[in-house]
């Protein structure tokens, strides 16, 4: 998600450190991010994660200023140790100007974000896949509304495939002296459907199966500036919400739903 913001900004996703040291990744156990708000799951060893969602309406009518969201599948980053993150999606952003703005993207922490070229609408039913086998990267984003997609396979010195993640996201720019995170555009609700990983072993369950353990997150920004460098804690620039729903049609479904911090 890096691109250009202003001489001084850029976009850029802080993917890692989600879950806090020592938290509990069960089935109905809750975290609270400043970042991410979704489903991860962890404790085998993973190859491939899927889902898909409908592209939500940014809502940019009272949005204070530039707002961003994003929503994604990957596998790695679940850890304040990882340093790898591998991860395809969209967004809905507002700009300055209070228009609304939406792409596709893709990223292999610790690189930059990459934006591709697949144009995606809001209400376009979106299906996004990644896949690892050793370095190999192939990562894919089918828009279904239009029937056009995009893929690409790439190389990966050390991939992360300990855990698996679908995700709502407040991305982050890059200031002098380290990051913040971003505003979060009001999106409303996000759905993601068809939820699965498979394991190294070839095993594919939804993100409840009982081959790895799961932990739901929402996400609650307080406000203020990011600390230096990669800060995956960092607060967020303003105070707004997303709430994730529990887990439906057999584990593979869910919703996020966005609000003004208080509102939930």
């Amino acid at each position: 998600m890096r691109r250009a913001l202003a001489a001084a900004l850029a976009f850029v996703a802080v993917s890692a450190g989600t879950i806090p040291a020592g938290a509990s990744a069960t089935p109905t156990a809750t975290t609270v991010s400043s970042n991410w708000a979704g489903y991860t799951v962890s404790g085998s060893t993973l190859s491939s994660v899927s889902a898909t969602w409908t592209q939500p309406e940014a809502d940019c009518k009272t949005a204070a200023g530039q707002t961003a969201a994003a929503f994604w599948v990957g596998l790695g980053g679940n850890s304040e140790t990882s340093n790898a993150l591998e991860q395809i999606g969209t967004e809905s952003d507002c700009s300055l100007n209070g228009a609304a703005r939406y792409s596709a993207w893709y990223e292999l922490v610790p690189a930059a974000s990459v934006k591709t070229p697949l144009e995606v609408s809001a209400g376009d039913k979106i299906r996004a896949s990644v896949r690892v086998t050793g370095s190999s990267v192939t990562i894919r984003l089918r828009d279904l509304t239009t029937g056009k997609s995009f893929a690409k396979t790439l190389r990966m010195a050390a991939p992360d495939i300990s855990s698996a993640e679908w995700i709502a996201e407040a991305p982050s720019a890059v200031i002098p002296g380290g990051t913040r995170i971003l505003p979060l555009t009001d999106f409303g609700t996000v759905r993601f459907a068809n939820a699965s990983a498979t394991t190294a072993s070839g095993h594919t369950g939804t993100i409840s199966d009982s081959s790895w353990s799961a932990a739901r997150i929402d996400l609650l920004s307080e406000g203020g500036p990011g600390g230096p460098g990669f800060h995956p804690f960092a607060e967020a620039a303003g105070g707004s919400q997303a709430a994730t729903s529990r887990l439906a049609a057999g584990g593979s479904a869910f919703a996020v739903t966005w609000s003004q911090t208080g509102q939930v």
